[in-house]
This record gives C-alpha cells, structure tokens and sequence, in this order.
C-alpha cells in the first residue's frame, strides 16, 4: 500500500474502512440514523451523495426522487426544502441536511458524489463556510464535474477520478502511455464493470506509481474483502459495515 498522503483527507493508519451510504444493509441509506451507527460501530469514513433543493438547500441522498426510499415523491430538484423534510426513509427516518451532518459528526470524513450540476457551487460555498476541506473527498461518474470542483477549490479540495480517469489509469496499466490527472488523490473504483476486471493488481501498482490511493466499491462478501486488501488497496466501501469491520479487525488493520 502506497504511503504518499497528498491530502490530508487521506491521513489515516492503513485500509480505510468506507461505510457506503452509512451502510444500507438495515434499509436506512443516508439517514443521520444510519450514520450514527457507522459511527458507534467505529467508522470514520462515510460515503454518501449530494442533491440540491428548489431552494438550494444540500441534502444528503442517492436518487434524483425521493420515491424509492421514502414515503415521498418527487424530484428533489422541483421541491422545495420544507417539502423534502416531511419525507422520511422507510417511513421512519428524515432526509438529513448534509450542513447538518458536518456539525452532527464533526470527526467523520465524508466521500461524497455529487449528483447534479447543481450542487457543485453550493457545496464548494459549504466547505468554505465550514472550512471542511480536510473533511471532504469529491467524487463523481462525470469526469467534467469533478475536474470543475477541483479548478473552482484547488488543492485544498482532494477528489478523485471520474470515469475517464480511471480509463486512462486502467490503459495505463496495462502499459499504454496514457498521462493521468494529476489533481485527483484516489481512483475509486468497482472492482469490475460490465464484467471486465478493474481492480487487479496491475491497476493498484499504476496507482500507486502515481500517487493515487484505490477505494474499491461497493463490497459486501468477506472472501472478496480479503482478496483486495490481499491486492494492498487502500480502502473498501461497503454496505455491510459489521462485516467490514470483522475482516479488518481478522486482519489486525482496523485502526
């Protein structure tokens, strides 16, 4: 595993354990509910998503509509935030505020895809307010959209690649001469696509050689836990945090 820290996000004593969404293993996917069990059964990392209200308030939450986790309906982006507030995951929880979340869970790091256009200069306007740059890592499928976070932040925002980047750090790997970008701090990755490998132990010297850490997502079974942490990726996202946590501790690395 490499040890070259860029940021300070990723100044952390080994394998970052990722809870993914909190972990959505209980059915509460990014809920302040879940992230406080993230956080009492030991993590330090969460990953959640980013939408923005009519009114421009961030919420932290995966879909573009709040109809397949709530009791809700409707585009997140059409609603205004005292609508978006009524709803509730799995008919129990609310959607939480990701200012809140800042000030709820002042030691967590949070990795976080934005999922809309829309959310990248309210979010960049919350860290600086908050000064939560150590806090934060960015990521996205839209290679555009993280690349214009790190122009509009610079260095003190880490993020990490989009898809074309890890296209290149892939080809890269197998010896092609592709130039990666420079300004990421990890390629975080599933482990494969469409059913093509990704994250072999040819991508993870490719990163390493770049100084870019490996988050590999999202994985669930202990046997592939083992097998990446075997390769020396530097973090695993996961649903299912009670069973990352027993790998990393089998293995004498849960910090």
């Amino acid at each position: 595993m490499t040890t070259l820290i860029r940021h300070p996000y990723l100044d952390h004593p080994g394998p970052i354990p990722f809870a993914h969404r909190g972990g959505t293993a209980d059915g509460l996917e990014n809920t302040a509910a879940q992230f406080r069990r993230a956080v009492e059964a030991g993590y330090r990392y969460i990953e959640t998503d980013v939408h923005v209200t009519r009114d421009g308030r961030l919420v932290a939450f995966h879909d573009a509509t709040l109809d397949r986790v709530t009791d809700g309906a409707g585009r997140i982006a059409d609603l205004p935030w005292a609508d978006v507030r009524q709803a509730r995951v799995a008919g129990r929880e609310p959607v939480p505020l990701f200012e809140e979340l800042l000030e709820t869970f002042p030691e967590v790091r949070w990795n976080v895809d934005l999922k809309a256009e829309s959310t990248l200069r309210p979010f960049l306007d919350l860290l600086a307010r908050a000064n939560a740059w150590d806090r934060i890592c960015v990521g996205s499928f839209s290679e555009a959209r993280v690349v214009r976070a790190q122009r509009l932040a610079g260095p003190r925002l880490a993020t990490s690649y989009g898809t074309r980047g890890v296209l290149g750090l892939r080809l890269r790997s197998w010896g092609l001469p592709v130039a990666p970008r420079r300004s990421a701090v990890a390629a975080q990755v599933p482990e494969t696509q469409s059913g093509v490998p990704v994250v072999d132990a040819r991508f993870v010297r490719a990163a390493h050689a770049h100084g870019l850490q490996v988050h590999v997502w999202t994985v669930n079974e202990s046997d592939r836990m083992h097998r990446l942490l075997d390769l020396g990726v530097d973090g695993i996202m996961t649903d299912h945090i009670d069973t990352l946590r027993e790998v990393m501790q089998e293995r004498g690395v849960w910090a």
